[in-house]
Protein backbone atom coordinates (compact mmCIF):
# COMPACT_ATOMS: atom_id res chain seq x y z
CA UNK A 1 0.00 0.00 0.00
CA UNK A 2 3.15 2.23 0.61
CA UNK A 3 4.28 1.63 -2.87
CA UNK A 4 1.48 2.56 -4.43
CA UNK A 5 0.76 5.88 -2.56
CA UNK A 6 4.57 6.84 -3.18
CA UNK A 7 4.49 6.10 -6.88
CA UNK A 8 1.00 7.64 -7.19
CA UNK A 9 2.70 10.57 -5.49
CA UNK A 10 5.80 10.78 -7.38
CA UNK A 11 3.73 10.52 -10.83
CA UNK A 12 1.92 13.21 -9.97
CA UNK A 13 4.64 15.83 -8.82
CA UNK A 14 6.17 14.57 -12.10
CA UNK A 15 2.97 15.71 -14.26
CA UNK A 16 2.45 18.96 -12.30
CA UNK A 17 6.59 19.74 -12.76
CA UNK A 18 5.43 18.74 -16.35
CA UNK A 19 2.98 20.98 -16.72
CA UNK A 20 4.38 23.90 -14.86
CA UNK A 21 7.31 23.73 -17.31
CA UNK A 22 5.53 23.88 -20.02
CA UNK A 23 3.08 26.43 -18.60
CA UNK A 24 6.21 29.31 -18.04
CA UNK A 25 8.09 28.38 -21.85
CA UNK A 26 8.17 31.11 -23.20
CA UNK A 27 5.45 31.53 -25.84
CA UNK A 28 7.53 31.81 -29.08
CA UNK A 29 8.93 28.51 -28.12
CA UNK A 30 5.98 26.67 -27.57
CA UNK A 31 5.18 28.16 -31.32
CA UNK A 32 8.17 27.30 -32.95
CA UNK A 33 8.03 23.42 -31.72
CA UNK A 34 4.49 23.32 -32.61
CA UNK A 35 5.46 24.45 -36.11
CA UNK A 36 7.97 22.21 -36.59
CA UNK A 37 7.98 18.16 -37.14
CA UNK A 38 4.68 18.14 -38.81
CA UNK A 39 2.87 18.98 -41.96
CA UNK A 40 0.97 21.26 -42.62
CA UNK A 41 -1.43 22.34 -45.49
CA UNK A 42 -3.73 25.16 -46.82
CA UNK A 43 -7.12 23.14 -47.30
CA UNK A 44 -8.38 19.61 -47.54
CA UNK A 45 -8.35 18.98 -51.17
CA UNK A 46 -12.12 18.51 -52.55
CA UNK A 47 -11.63 16.54 -55.50
CA UNK A 48 -7.91 14.60 -56.78
CA UNK A 49 -7.32 17.46 -58.99
CA UNK A 50 -7.30 20.36 -56.29
CA UNK A 51 -4.12 22.11 -55.90
CA UNK A 52 -2.98 22.36 -52.12
CA UNK A 53 -0.16 23.88 -50.61
CA UNK A 54 2.14 22.07 -47.93
CA UNK A 55 4.95 23.19 -45.65
CA UNK A 56 7.05 21.15 -43.56
CA UNK A 57 10.39 22.06 -41.25
CA UNK A 58 12.04 19.17 -39.69
CA UNK A 59 14.60 19.81 -36.82
CA UNK A 60 17.18 17.41 -36.42
CA UNK A 61 18.44 17.71 -39.90
CA UNK A 62 17.10 21.48 -40.79
CA UNK A 63 15.53 21.15 -43.67
CA UNK A 64 11.77 21.99 -45.00
CA UNK A 65 9.95 21.95 -48.06
CA UNK A 66 7.33 23.88 -49.79
CA UNK A 67 5.02 21.97 -52.06
CA UNK A 68 2.27 22.57 -54.56
CA UNK A 69 0.66 19.53 -55.47
CA UNK A 70 -2.50 17.56 -56.59
CA UNK A 71 -3.31 13.99 -56.50
CA UNK A 72 -1.67 14.02 -60.40
CA UNK A 73 1.07 16.88 -60.04
CA UNK A 74 3.22 18.69 -57.76
CA UNK A 75 6.05 21.50 -57.45
CA UNK A 76 8.49 22.13 -54.31
CA UNK A 77 10.97 23.20 -53.04
CA UNK A 78 13.49 22.22 -50.67
CA UNK A 79 14.83 24.37 -47.94
CA UNK A 80 17.72 24.31 -45.24
CA UNK A 81 16.73 26.55 -41.71
CA UNK A 82 18.03 27.90 -39.01
CA UNK A 83 15.73 28.56 -36.13
CA UNK A 84 15.49 30.67 -32.88
CA UNK A 85 12.41 31.22 -30.90
CA UNK A 86 9.27 31.81 -33.74
CA UNK A 87 11.91 33.08 -36.69
CA UNK A 88 13.58 31.27 -39.22
CA UNK A 89 16.24 31.74 -41.42
CA UNK A 90 15.65 29.71 -45.00
CA UNK A 91 18.12 29.21 -48.19
CA UNK A 92 17.13 27.39 -50.88
CA UNK A 93 19.80 25.56 -51.81
CA UNK A 94 19.13 25.87 -55.85
CA UNK A 95 19.50 29.33 -56.07
CA UNK A 96 20.95 30.82 -52.83
CA UNK A 97 17.74 32.52 -52.39
CA UNK A 98 17.15 33.66 -48.79
CA UNK A 99 14.41 34.11 -46.25
CA UNK A 100 13.87 35.50 -42.63
CA UNK A 101 10.53 33.69 -41.69
CA UNK A 102 8.51 34.27 -38.73
CA UNK A 103 6.46 31.00 -37.86
CA UNK A 104 3.17 31.75 -35.53
CA UNK A 105 1.91 28.07 -34.82
CA UNK A 106 -1.56 27.64 -32.59
CA UNK A 107 -3.97 25.24 -31.37
CA UNK A 108 -7.12 25.87 -33.17
CA UNK A 109 -10.13 24.62 -34.04
CA UNK A 110 -10.58 25.67 -37.76
CA UNK A 111 -13.02 23.38 -40.76
CA UNK A 112 -11.74 20.12 -38.37
CA UNK A 113 -7.73 20.77 -38.19
CA UNK A 114 -6.49 21.16 -35.13
CA UNK A 115 -3.60 23.70 -35.32
CA UNK A 116 -3.18 26.84 -37.33
CA UNK A 117 -0.17 27.90 -38.66
CA UNK A 118 0.74 31.72 -39.90
CA UNK A 119 4.00 32.63 -42.01
CA UNK A 120 5.47 36.22 -42.43
CA UNK A 121 8.24 36.71 -44.83
CA UNK A 122 8.01 33.96 -46.84
CA UNK A 123 8.94 34.09 -50.40
CA UNK A 124 7.68 30.50 -50.90
CA UNK A 125 4.12 28.71 -49.80
CA UNK A 126 1.04 31.04 -48.43
CA UNK A 127 0.50 32.37 -45.67
CA UNK A 128 -1.85 30.18 -43.34
CA UNK A 129 -1.63 26.68 -42.65
CA UNK A 130 -3.49 23.62 -41.06
CA UNK A 131 -2.50 20.39 -39.44
CA UNK A 132 -4.46 17.93 -37.32
CA UNK A 133 -3.77 15.76 -35.00
CA UNK A 134 -1.67 12.40 -35.96
CA UNK A 135 0.11 14.48 -38.87
CA UNK A 136 3.57 14.96 -36.77
CA UNK A 137 6.60 13.93 -38.24
CA UNK A 138 9.87 12.27 -36.44
CA UNK A 139 12.55 15.09 -35.82
CA UNK A 140 14.98 12.48 -37.21
CA UNK A 141 13.17 12.07 -40.32
CA UNK A 142 15.02 12.02 -43.74
CA UNK A 143 13.48 13.94 -47.06
CA UNK A 144 12.37 10.47 -48.47
CA UNK A 145 10.64 9.44 -45.15
CA UNK A 146 9.07 13.18 -44.89
CA UNK A 147 8.25 12.31 -48.82
CA UNK A 148 6.37 9.15 -47.58
CA UNK A 149 4.48 10.22 -45.00
CA UNK A 150 3.22 12.67 -47.28
CA UNK A 151 2.42 10.94 -50.14
CA UNK A 152 0.19 8.55 -47.59
CA UNK A 153 -1.60 11.70 -46.15
CA UNK A 154 -2.40 12.91 -49.72
CA UNK A 155 -3.97 9.44 -50.78
CA UNK A 156 -6.12 9.33 -47.50
CA UNK A 157 -7.12 13.19 -48.22
CA UNK A 158 -8.49 12.96 -51.76
CA UNK A 159 -10.15 9.13 -51.37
Amino acid sequence: MKKALLVCVLATAAFGTVKWMRHDAPVAEQSASLAMNRIWIDHIPRSDKDVFQVFIAVTDDPFGIFQSLSQWTGKYEVFNHETSGDQMRIVYPQNNDKDKVTAKATKCSVNDFDFCLELSGASRGVKKYYSMDGWEIEAKATPAQVEAKLAALQHSLVH
